[in-house]
């Protein structure tokens, strides 16, 4: 007797779907725990520099000072990106162009200036995450400077990833709180599981197509409101809040009264409080006093708990990371390309995972469209 076969399960937007085995990170959505290799992202913000998590999520394994410091000298060698890209930028890029839009555009053409750009070998792979993470903050800072009218300023090749890009983008060298906390954020940053945007690149680096064409393809994701862009509408919220007069409580009430989205609260997988949102209060709390504006973290606050108590969702990580950059002085508009400063380390380790063991990633779709339908002859459709 012949038998049926089972119906293919199927989830919306790929929910609790486990689609491949990772070592890179561990997500506990329930206990609002998130690990990197084995290391809790309280650890690893509070004791590692990007650089060294840049290291363990590449290698597996934090590194010594040996290790730091060669990284340290390939990242700030691979800094400076080839004139051209910057006079595309100057005179081939709107200046009123979305920077992730100008950054998904440069971070293609970085392909045509490196040698290895098609080479699939470990070795050069790995060459190529340490450049792409390199090049990056040199990209968007000069991009920034050039749309201002401003002339880029070349990277220092000194110090750290955080020091060099802040001292890019401003024009002066960051205090050492400043830098402390921007080197902070990006470790926070740097590795999330098959977030929509990792997953994109896995789906095409499953191809066997180059390290390049899969990071623009995860530039492509991260763009998106519902993922990378959504601490910059964290801020126009705050903003309009701040400018409109109503109170933070009276705005909660009303989105909730209007079955309205509030952004930055709530995430697919945390059921509870996302814990790098917790190490970024901590930070905006630090940088309030310092800065001598608490508006930011008050209302923030308010809006946190009143939707918490009434709803019973918490923070995502876009939430406070929101007011961090704005209290640094970084444009609103700055914040999902520098998320993408950070997550390059983990778009590019889940790369090299990838091509560790490949497997072409190919889900199917349930077809539920008509059938039986036949050709009219075109005088004779309606």
């Amino acid at each position: 007797m012949s038998q049926t076969a089972p119906a293919p399960t199927k989830s919306r937007g790929l929910e609790g779907v486990t689609a491949l085995d990772t070592q890179l990170s561990a997500i506990d959505g329930q206990k609002g725990e998130l690990v990197y290799r084995g290391y809790s992202i309280e650890d690893l913000a509070k004791n590692a520099s990007f650089e060294e998590t840049a290291y363990l999520l590449w290698k597996g394994e934090l590194p010594t000072q040996g290790q730091l410091d060669e990284l340290n000298r390939q990242l700030r060698e691979a800094r400076p990106v080839h004139p051209d890209l910057l006079d595309h930028l100057r005179h081939h890029t709107p200046k009123d162009s979305n920077p992730m839009a100008a950054m998904r555009t440069a971070l293609s053409m970085l392909s045509a200036y490196d040698d290895e750009a098609d080479t699939m070998e470990p070795e050069a792979n790995y060459r190529k995450a340490v450049r792409l993470t390199a090049k990056l903050p040199t990209l968007l800072a000069a991009f920034d400077r050039i749309r201002k009218g401003k002339e880029p300023i070349p990277p220092t090749q000194e110090g750290s990833t955080a020091s060099d890009f802040l001292t890019m983008l401003n024009g002066e060298a960051p205090g050492p709180a400043a830098e402390a906390i921007m080197d902070a954020a990006l470790v926070l940053h740097a590795e999330h599981g098959l977030n929509a945007s990792t997953f994109t690149a896995r789906v095409i680096g499953s191809t066997l197509s180059d390290m390049y064409s899969a990071v623009v393809g995860a530039m492509g994701a991260l763009k998106g409101p519902l993922h990378g862009g959504a601490n910059i509408e964290v801020m126009k919220t705050l903003i309009a809040l701040d400018e409109s007069g109503e109170t933070a409580q009276e705005f909660v009430d009303r989105k909730i009264a209007a079955k309205e989205k509030i952004m930055g609260i709530g995430h697919r997988v945390y059921k509870t409080l996302d814990p790098r949102a917790t190490i970024l209060r901590e930070m905006l709390s630090d940088l309030s006093e310092e800065k001598g504006e608490t508006k930011w973290l008050e209302m923030s606050d308010t809006i946190r708990t009143t939707v918490k108590d009434t709803k019973g969702l918490d923070a995502n990580v876009d939430f406070y990371s929101a007011s961090v950059y704005y209290l640094l002085g970084i444009e609103t508009d700055l914040y999902t390309p520098i998320f993408a400063i950070s997550r390059m380390t983990g778009w590019t380790a889940h790369l090299l995972e990838q091509w560790e063991d490949n497997r072409l990633i190919r889900p199917r779709a349930e077809y539920v469209g008509p059938r039986d339908k036949t050709v009219q002859p075109v005088g004779e459709r309606s």
